[in-house]
């Protein structure tokens, strides 16, 4: 690894590394049962928001699940697609209720940054196996992809609760996951790309969602 460095006074210095997180919490400590002792006593080094420092994981998910927004994200994994780090990591962002893994069961988490610690994953076979959750559970399935007859996704009302499905990189979503699917929406693009990766993609349509029912910006 090479230390990147810094020319201060004509002297070519060690560029000191920005400090990730918080060190040691100073006594007296915080009280309560959500603080974990351990990251009180060696700081906590979590990608976490500042309200959640010295958090225990299962007081954070616990207060999370308090806020959570009704709508589902939902991702085809056929090919051990590294996109789905990235799709869980941004469900986490956003909030989502749930995260879905359609397909084998292994995803490759190093996208996801651990925040799938924090999330609610749930497995199913197949697309229709989805659906069928989706039919139970009263939530209307919405798939993401740019085919043709698909239904732009700034003009298209999303519904409060609902799953976004996103395919896979490349192939987009399966013969099986457009058929089972209410509605299909397209993202706008104006250059020479033919697509843009999920993950991409995920964190436009959850945002889209984001705008509609917490800010009450509907097309």
């Amino acid at each position: 690894m090479h230390v990147l460095e810094a020319i201060v006074g004509g002297v070519e210095t060690p560029e000191v590394p920005a400090e990730v997180g918080v060190g040691p919490h100073p006594k007296p400590w915080p009280t309560g049962d959500n603080y974990d002792p351990e990251l009180l006593v060696e700081g906590d080094r979590r990608n976490v928001v500042d309200k959640y420092r010295y958090w225990s994981l299962d007081a954070v998910v616990a207060d999370l699940d308090t806020q959570r927004n009704p709508f589902h994200v939902a991702i085809e994994n056929f090919q051990h697609d590294f996109n789905i780090g990235s799709v869980v990591r941004t469900a986490n962002a956003f909030l989502a209720k749930e995260v879905h893994i359609v397909g084998r069961k292994r995803w490759n988490r190093r996208g996801a940054m651990v925040t799938d610690r924090y999330q609610h994953v749930r497995h199913h076979l197949s697309p229709l196996a989805l659906a069928g959750w989706a039919r139970e559970n009263d939530t209307v399935l919405i798939g993401i992809d740019n085919l043709p007859g698909s239904v732009p996704l700034e003009t298209f009302v999303l519904p409060e609760q609902c799953v976004l499905l996103f395919g896979q990189e490349g192939e987009g979503l399966t013969m099986e996951a457009r058929a089972v699917c209410g509605s299909v929406l397209s993202i706008a693009q104006y250059g020479s790309t033919r697509s843009i990766n999920a993950g991409a993609a995920a964190a436009i349509a959850m945002h889209a969602w984001v705008r509609q029912h917490r800010f009450e910006q509907i097309p």
